[in-house]
């Protein structure tokens, strides 16, 4: 038999992370059919309060990030090297203008795609193939203040590929942030780390930082609060 402690803590991910839904249904979204990054959820929650709108994003490998970063930012460009996956994307994420996504074949003009823009990016996802050599690249298309993302990253342990980007990132002074949990679709952990410019310093969307999280006790009323914990006593 489960304990009143231990059902509430699977209603809240069951609720309001909505996990199980999107591991059954394979889907990246929140518990209002919103996308998500298939990064984990701590990283997720930490990304979203800050205040994208005037910021350009750049990705390697396309997916719902590509739609939740599109609804944030000014303009977000996304490599994709799959021409199905790249067909897909198009033609589902149609609606969303300021959305770019573009085709590469898996080589130098994949992760070089970054090179072929105009100035910086304050946001590069490194997620999709060649992450050793996109990181070289993204330490090269990073604007001042900005992070690069580097998804998986757990997989260091058992991968020169990535055990060759995340040396890249560091040697390149950028700070790294290690946010470890569950994410979306998965039954289990994994790792996604950010990677710093040493004058990061994002603008918040709220007046406090941090914000409430899902399944926050303190977001709730004050009575709420009391009940909440009297009956978890």
């Amino acid at each position: 038999m489960y304990s009143d402690k231990f059902k509430k803590f699977i209603e809240i991910w069951q609720q309001d992370f909505a996990i199980e839904k999107s591991i059954d249904e394979k889907i990246c979204a929140d518990k209002d059919g919103n996308p998500l990054p298939w990064y984990t959820y701590p990283a997720i929650e930490y990304l979203k309060q800050f205040d994208y709108r005037r910021q350009k994003i750049f990705e390697y490998g396309c997916g719902y990030s590509s739609l939740f970063w599109a609804r944030r930012a000014a303009k977000v460009i996304s490599i994709e090297d799959n021409p199905l996956y790249f067909t897909r994307w198009k033609q589902e994420f149609a609606a969303a203008e300021n959305l770019d996504i573009r085709h590469r074949e898996d080589g130098e003009a994949y992760e070089n795609a970054i090179l072929e823009e105009e100035g910086q990016f304050e946001v590069i996802v490194i997620d999709g193939k060649r992450r050793a050599e996109c990181a070289v690249a993204a330490v090269a298309g990073l604007a001042a203040g900005g992070m690069i993302i580097l998804d998986d990253s757990d997989r260091i342990n058992t991968s020169e590929e990535y055990a060759a980007a995340v040396r890249t990132l560091r040697e390149a002074g950028l700070i790294q942030v290690d946010f470890y949990g569950f994410c979306p679709m998965n039954n289990y952990t994994k790792t996604t780390s950010l990677f710093l410019k040493r004058d990061f310093s994002p603008v918040s969307l709220y007046k406090v930082q941090p914000v409430n999280g899902w399944g926050n006790l303190w977001s709730m009323s004050r009575k709420n609060r009391k009940d909440f914990y009297k009956k978890n006593q």
